[in-house]
């Protein structure tokens, strides 16, 4: 590779080296003619570009020519700073998503669990208002049925019983419902229903110790406990409402470019969603 080829520059103090491709990205932003040599203001000083700029945010900008997105951190705030920095590039297109920061900010996710004691069962319905959540979470959650006799809310996992995978009531993409604990069957028999919750891989029957395992498993994926409350104290119904930042996905800037073409780049914008 020609040493022409790769480019460094100096921005703000803070080095980058990159291919003079990406930076001509952009045909008519200031990176492109600063390669062409037909920008002045970009000093070419012992073989690296001085750039008087922000080098913590040009490293975005770096990162915007090289994957055609825009993705920043949950806890970014600086969308001005970033949007004049693109300005002053002049990469446009990335300053036309900035100045919509609605896209960008990472949105407030809220779930609900409401549990309830009845006699010898428990019983819960989790709500969110991010269906791929609900979706993730519903495969963490396994219910496991079987037959015993005389044995109540206490009793340990029985390893000598066959128990029966059960699949989760799904009223909607929102939400899921399932039970455990032991109602009667016939005789001395019981219904007994354990639940597992990845990655622990206990069975537990007492509603108390799933709850706790449930509360422990969501806030250790990112959510906080921000309030709780009865729903209505006849059934003595508890809800336990959860909320975290979810990401916002990336955005795609899909350029359009013509052979022959003043290099003028024609954006436009595209959803692009990532994993959480």
């Amino acid at each position: 590779m020609s040493s022409r080829e790769v480019i460094v520059l100096s921005v703000g103090g803070v080095r980058f080296v990159t291919r003079a491709s990406t930076l001509q990205q952009f045909p008519e932003s200031r990176l492109a003619r600063m390669v062409n040599d037909s920008d002045r203001e970009f000093k070419l000083v012992n073989g690296e570009f001085f750039v008087d700029r922000d080098g913590a945010l040009f490293s975005y900008i770096m990162d915007f020519l090289r994957t055609l997105q825009v993705s920043l951190p949950a806890d970014f705030s600086d969308y001005q700073r970033l949007q004049r920095e693109a300005e002053f590039y002049g990469l446009y297109p990335l300053a036309h998503v900035l100045s919509q920061e609605h896209l960008l900010k990472p949105k407030p996710e809220v779930l609900e669990v409401h549990f309830s004691l009845q006699e010898m069962q428990a019983f819960f319905r989790i709500f969110g208002s991010c269906s791929s959540t609900i979706e993730a979470l519903a495969e963490q959650i396994t219910v496991f049925t079987g037959q015993q006799s005389g044995q109540g809310w206490n009793s340990p996992f029985p390893s000598q019983k066959t128990l029966i995978p059960l699949p989760l009531e799904r009223p909607s993409h929102h939400d899921m419902v399932f039970k455990c604990g032991t109602e009667y069957s016939a005789g001395d028999q019981f219904v007994a229903r354990y639940v597992s919750i990845k990655p622990d891989n206990r069975k537990l029957i007492n509603g108390t110790n799933v709850l706790g395992l449930l509360l422990d498993t969501l806030l250790k994926d990112g959510f906080r406990l921000i309030s709780t409350r009865t729903v209505t104290s006849e059934e003595k119904v508890e809800c336990y409402t959860f909320e975290r930042m979810k990401r916002a996905g990336g955005l795609a800037i899909m350029v359009n470019q013509t052979p022959g073409s003043s290099g003028v780049a024609q954006a436009r914008r595209s959803q692009v969603q990532k994993g959480k």
